[in-house]
C-alpha cells in the first residue's frame, strides 16, 4: 500500500494516504512521534470550510443538523449544534470491562490521525493537532475493551478516546491513570470544544479494530518465523528426516508459504551432525506434525499474508460518515464504517494461528513420548523420580483447547442495534480482540515446545546442531538453564515467551544462516 514518509527514522509523517503496519507499531509500541504534512493540513482545512459553508446555508447534513441513527429524520436547531456533538460523545462512551492495552489505544490513535488527515471528515485543524499531540506527549485515553459491535465502526471505544479530547473521562500519563483533564494539563495541553460534525467524525470509524489487527498481524508473522525455528529444533532432536524439505517436493505444490518454510528449515538444519547421525536408520517417514511442517506452517503464513493485505488497505482507508468532498461542497453518506473486511480477516487469522499452536503441541507431545527415538520419557533426567517436562505439555494442551473456543468466527454473528437501523453488524472488534488473545496462547504453546526442544537437544550432545538451530539453541540457553532436578517450569515458560516476544530466537537464527529465516 506504499510506505509512509519517514523523517530519519525518528518520526512517522502522515499525509492521509500512506501508512504501513510497521509505522503503526512504531508509534503504538515504541513511542515514535508523528506529524501531519502541510498538504494534509490544507486538505483538512478545506473540508472544514465546506462544513462551515453548508452549515451557514442551512443545508440538511446527517449528524450536523439532524439526529443520529433512527433519529436521523429529527432536525437539530443551529444553536444546539455544539451540544449535539457533546451529547453524542458522552452518550456513546458506554464501554465496559478491563481497559484496552495501551498499545492498542495508541495504534487506534495513529490510525485515527491518518484517516482524519485525508481531508474527508470535516474536523477543525486544531482538533487534529490535539490528536497528534496526545500521541506525541504520551497521553493515552482509558478505553474499556468491551462494547463495540463493529457497526458504525467502533462507536463506544472511539467515544471514550474522544472524551479525553474534551477533558472528560480518564487517561494515562507517564504510566499513571488519572482524569483526562489532569493528564492534558500535565502534558501542557488544553481540551477542545467540539464544533459541527466533529463529534460524529471522531466516533465513527474502524480504527480500534484495525489498530488491534495491525499489531496482531505483525505479531503473527513473528510467531510464524519462530515456529519454523522451534520446529526445526524439535525435528532435529527427534531424529526426524529432513527429506520433506527437498525443493523438488515442495515445488510440486507451489503455495508461497510452503516453499518459504521448506527453504527456512533447510537453512536452519544445514551441517547438522545430529541429522547426519541417523541417515541410514531405515525410517522413512515421521508423524505429520514433523513431516508436514512446510505444508501447515506455510498455509498459516499465506493466511497471514492475506490478512496483512486487508489490514494495510484498511489502515489507509477513510471510514467515518458522512464524508466531505470539499471540492464539490458535498456530503455523501455511505457505509465505510462497517467493519466486515477486518472482521473476516481477523477470524481467518484466528483459525490459522490455532493450527500453528496445535501442531506445535503435537511436536512437544512426541518429544516427551519419544522413547523409540532414544529420548527419556517426559525428557526427564530420572524418569519416575522426576517428572521432567510432563506438565509443559499439559499447559500447551490447555492453551490450544482454550484457543479453539476463541477461534469461533465472530463475524458469523450479528445482533441488530439502533432500533434496527444498524441491522447487520460486523463484530469486528470482538474478532480483533479474540485474535489478540489467541496470539497470547500461541506464544505460550511455542514456549512450551521450545523447552522440550532444548532438553531433547541436550540428549543428543555432543553431536553438533545445524547452523541455524545451534544459534537458536545458544540464544535460548543463555536465558533458560538446562534441566536438572525437577523445578517449577513456569519461570522457564515465561523466559521462553520473552524470547519469542522480543524475536530473539529468530534474529539469532537469521544472523547465523544469512537472513533466510524471515516472516
Amino acid at each position: 500500500m506504499g510506505g509512509s514518509v519517514r523523517d530519519l527514522g525518528l518520526m512517522v509523517v502522515l499525509d492521509g494516504k500512506h501508512l504501513t503496519l510497521d509505522d503503526v507499531e512504531a508509534v503504538a509500541v515504541r513511542g515514535v512521534s508523528v506529524r501531519v504534512t502541510p498538504e494534509a493540513l490544507a486538505a483538512v482545512a478545506a473540508a472544514r470550510g465546506a462544513v462551515d459553508r453548508q452549515f451557514a446555508l442551512g443545508a440538511t447534513i446527517y449528524g450536523v443538523t439532524t439526529g443520529f441513527g433512527r433519529m436521523a429524520d429529527l432536525t437539530i436547531a443551529p444553536a444546539e449544534t455544539a451540544k449535539l456533538q457533546e451529547n453524542l460523545v458522552r452518550s456513546h462512551a458506554a464501554g465496559t470491562g478491563e481497559p484496552m492495552k495501551l498499545e492498542h489505544v495508541r495504534a487506534a490513535g495513529v490510525l485515527r490521525v491518518s484517516a482524519l488527515a485525508s481531508g474527508h471528515s470535516g474536523i477543525k485543524p486544531q482538533t487534529l493537532d490535539l490528536l497528534v499531540e496526545i500521541l506525541n506527549r504520551g497521553v493515552t485515553p482509558v478505553v474499556p475493551a468491551q462494547g463495540s459491535v463493529g457497526a458504525s465502526g467502533d462507536l463506544a471505544p472511539l467515544a471514550h478516546m474522544t472524551l479525553t479530547l474534551i477533558g472528560e473521562g480518564e487517561a494515562y500519563y507517564r504510566g499513571d491513570r488519572m482524569p483526562s483533564a489532569e493528564a492534558l494539563r500535565l502534558a501542557g495541553l488544553k481540551p477542545i470544544v467540539l464544533g459541527a460534525k466533529e463529534g460524529l467524525s471522531l466516533v465513527n470509524g474502524t480504527e480500534v479494530m484495525t489498530g488491534i489487527a495491525a499489531l496482531s498481524v505483525l505479531r503473527a508473522e513473528r510467531l510464524c518465523a519462530a515456529a519454523d525455528v522451534i520446529g526445526a529444533l524439535s525435528l532435529e532432536a527427534f531424529l526426524g528426516t529432513d527429506r520433506v524439505f527437498d525443493r523438488r517436493i515442495n515445488a510440486l505444490r507451489p503455495h508461497p508459504g510452503q516453499g518459504r518454510v521448506a527453504d527456512n528449515l533447510r537453512a536452519l538444519l544445514a551441517d547438522s551432525e545430529i541429522m547426519q547421525s541417523h541417515r541410514d536408520c531405515g525410517r522413512v517417514q515421521d508423524p505429520y506434525s514433523f513431516r508436514c511442517i512446510p505444508v501447515v506452517h506455510g498455509a498459516v503464513r499465506d493466511t497471514a499474508a492475506h490478512v496483512r493485505r486487508v489490514v494495510e488497505i484498511e489502515s489507509i482507508s477513510v471510514t467515518d460518515n458522512p464524508l466531505v468532498f470539499a471540492e464539490d461542497d458535498e456530503f455523501l453518506t455511505g457505509g465505510n464504517f462497517h467493519g466486515q473486511p477486518v472482521s473476516l480477516a481477523c477470524d481467518h487469522l484466528k483459525s490459522a494461528m490455532v493450527t500453528l499452536a496445535s501442531i506445535s503441541e503435537r511436536r512437544l507431545y512426541l518429544l516427551l513420548n519419544g522413547e523409540e527415538r532414544g529420548l527419556p520419557l517426559f525428557l526427564s533426567p530420572k524418569p519416575g523420580l522426576q517428572s521432567g517436562l510432563m506438565l509443559a505439555q499439559y499447559t500447551a494442551a490447555a492453551l490450544v483447547s482454550e484457543s479453539k473456543g476463541l477461534a469461533f468466527p465472530s463475524s458469523a454473528d450479528s445482533i441488530p442495534t439502533s432500533a434496527g437501523q444498524e441491522d447487520h453488524v460486523s463484530m469486528g472488534t470482538i474478532a480483533a480482540r479474540t485474535l489478540d488473545r489467541i496470539l497470547e496462547n500461541v506464544e505460550g504453546v511455542l514456549a512450551c515446545e521450545l523447552l522440550g526442544a532444548l532438553v531433547a537437544t541436550d540428549v543428543r550432545r555432543p553431536l553438533r546442531s545445524g547452523v541455524g538451530t545451534a544459534a537458536a539453541y545458544e540464544c535460548a540457553r543463555a536465558t533458560i538453564a538446562p534441566l536438572g532436578d525437577d523445578r517449577p517450569l513456569a519461570p522457564d515458560i515465561t523466559a521462553g515467551r520473552r524470547l519469542l516476544r522480543e524475536n530473539a530466537l529468530v534474529e539469532a537464527a537469521q544472523a547465523a544462516v544469512g537472513g533466510v529465516v524471515r516472516r
